[in-house]
């Protein structure tokens, strides 16, 4: 029995090492490699990587670095840091959520392809926190108000037991992911880098907190600086992972409308808040419910009603506005509007004012005192709101 252990510990640890190799000698999302290991296996893969029998594109992927990347000093130097590699072997492996990665890359969609191996750090069983998730992006250079709707989308997704998921960038990112953290759920947070560097580097106490409470995923090993092109291949796998995006703030173009465009490539609804007409951050948003890629949607009800199959919920009810004047007398509404913005008017003014008779304001005006409307003065009747 401590034999067939051991044997299983050893394949595993290759299949782990394979994983780690085959997840750095590439740049990714490198379609041509994840379809390799997808036909061959991660084992096997490596091995003809390694005896230069590959395929001519995935020799193109994995030429700069096949003689330099090690599978196994990665897996050694994640281990000392307290990092564990997660692979699609791996009961962890959030394997309905890259399902659409997988197809998109098979129709060869420009830029898609599935993960090969993830580096992850932190409590929650990634896995779990993929099962139902919302992902929430917007503007690094948020608006306070962006902010504000960011924060209470992601309090109010997690309250309602959802994953909030996103890049844990400054403004809406990180507003959303406080506002899941402040409501004691589960938060998601996909970096453009090694999963052990602080990036933003305001955001280290973030990161922190979001390890302790749910998880830092990234497809770069430790170490790995952020780049440019690395965020917006970052953010295919914040589009798959969440049932739905929110873009709260967005410019026309951004990385939270590239996140939106992909989301929607993977038939993933792409819901977008509102924003002033005047606010260039909310011009990608505006975009989106104008051309009908998005919904447009104003709080986390609709998230949820946009989540939900047909009938789950109750539709959205907009709350009505009541005025304390709305159950009176049509007549005796006139007369008060009539009064509304006046200082001091008497009985025959409202009369021609309202167009009621000099007879019938007389008697609503006795009425409406009672009633807290109105208030007689020497000078005449003012309204009291």
């Amino acid at each position: 029995m401590a034999r067939w252990t051991a044997m299983a510990e050893r394949a595993k640890r290759e299949l782990l090492a394979a994983r780690a190799f085959l997840a750095a000698v590439a740049e990714p999302p490198a379609p041509a490699l994840a379809g390799f290991v997808a036909e061959r296996g991660p084992c096997r893969a490596v091995g003809l990587i390694r005896r230069e029998k590959a395929p001519p594109a995935v020799v193109a992927e994995v030429e700069a670095r096949r003689w330099h990347v090690s599978g196994e000093q990665l897996l050694v130097a994640a281990e000392s840091a307290g990092v564990r590699l997660v692979v699609p072997e791996d009961p962890e492996w959030p394997r309905e959520a890259f399902d659409g990665l997988f197809g998109a890359r098979s129709v060869d969609l420009p830029g898609m392809a599935e993960p090969i191996a993830l580096w992850v750090r932190g409590k929650a069983v990634l896995s779990e926190a993929a099962e139902r998730a919302v992902a929430v992006v917007g503007a690094r250079a948020a608006s306070g108000y962006g902010e504000h709707v960011a924060a209470e989308f992601g309090h109010g997704l997690a309250t309602a037991g959802f994953t909030v998921v996103s890049g844990a960038a400054y403004g809406i990112d990180g507003a959303a992911h406080r506002g899941a953290l402040a409501a004691g759920g589960l938060t998601v947070a996909f970096l453009a880098c090694g999963v052990d560097v602080d990036y933003p580097a305001g955001h280290g106490r973030l990161l922190r907190a979001i390890a302790d409470q749910g998880v830092v995923v990234s497809e770069y090993p430790l170490g790995t600086p952020p780049r440019k092109h690395r965020f917006l291949v970052r953010n295919r796998l914040i589009a798959s992972v969440g049932q739905a995006t929110v873009v709260v703030e967005a410019s026309a173009r951004s990385g939270a409308a590239n996140t939106a465009n992909t989301a929607d490539a993977l038939g993933r609804p792409v819901l977008a808040v509102p924003g002033s007409v005047m606010s260039k951050n909310s011009v990608g948003c505006h975009g989106m419910v104008r051309s009908g890629q998005a919904v447009l949607v104003t709080r986390t009800q609709e998230v949820l009603e946009a989540l939900s199959p047909l009938g789950a919920l109750p539709a959205v009810e907009i709350p009505a506005q009541h005025r304390r004047t709305d159950g009176l007398h049509p007549d005796a509404r006139r007369l008060h509007d009539a009064l509304t913005g006046v200082d001091c008017a008497g009985a025959e003014e409202l009369a021609r004012d309202s167009g009621l008779s000099l007879g019938r304001v007389r008697a609503l005006l006795p009425e409406l005192e009672l009633g807290g409307f109105v208030a007689r003065s020497e000078g005449g009747w003012s309204a009291t709101e």
